[in-house]
């Protein structure tokens, strides 16, 4: 069984509100995603991930029948530290996530979608470097960026990768990917809601660490 299928993210309501617990119950395997590329390198946005997942997930066990959904949280946190807000609690761990989460995402759409480097075929530097781009560069200063450019270059074979995400069953690539993209669906639905959400409250902050 794929990793990635093990821990699909669920169906969005209509309203795409997400649901917080379902949410951190899916959201707390996607860690190990980052073991799947090898690197020590990659810890870095791994521990980021848990430490924001852990923030969030205190937040909801103060009090469960108030914050059912993840807006609930940020709404509330804008009410009550409107001074400081966005930049506290949960709001700005969850402001984080998504970022990560997005890394994820346009890391396994340009792989789905067959972009790689004809020169290089097996491997996924070209895709891992346009997820950074996309997801997290913008939000790093340089010492940061000089950080991930060894990473990307220490960036798995592809052939490797995927086997790590068949947690090291020996799967056709075609059938691989067709996971992938199964997993896709929920968890672009849900990543795509979650920036939503930040534009619509106006929550989102441009500065860099």
């Amino acid at each position: 069984m794929s990793l990635l299928l093990e821990n699909r993210f669920r169906d969005l309501p209509p309203d795409k509100a997400i649901d917080t617990n379902l949410f951190l119950e899916s959201v707390s395997h996607i860690p190990s995603f980052f073991d799947c590329l090898g690197s020590n390198v990659f810890s870095i946005i791994k521990s980021d991930i848990n430490g924001n997942i852990q923030k969030i997930r205190g937040v909801y066990l103060k009090d469960p029948a108030k914050y059912v959904t993840l807006q609930d949280i940020v709404e509330a946190e804008r009410e009550a530290h409107s001074a400081e807000w966005p930049k506290v609690g949960a709001t700005l761990a969850l402001m984080w996530l998504k970022r990560g989460l997005r890394f994820i995402q346009v890391l396994l759409q340009s792989l789905a979608d067959g972009e790689r480097d004809e020169n290089n075929p097996n491997h996924i530097r070209v895709n891992v470097t346009k997820a950074y781009e996309q997801a997290l560069k913008k939000y790093h200063g340089w010492v940061v960026q000089k950080i991930f450019n060894v990473a990307l270059h220490a960036a798995p074979y592809k052939s490797n990768f995927l086997k790590a995400l068949s947690k090291g069953e020996e799967v056709k690539e075609e059938d691989c990917l067709a996971n992938v993209r199964q997993f896709l669906g929920n968890y672009t639905a849900t990543v795509d809601a979650i920036y939503d959400m930040y534009t619509n409250l106006n929550a989102e902050l441009d500065y860099t660490v």
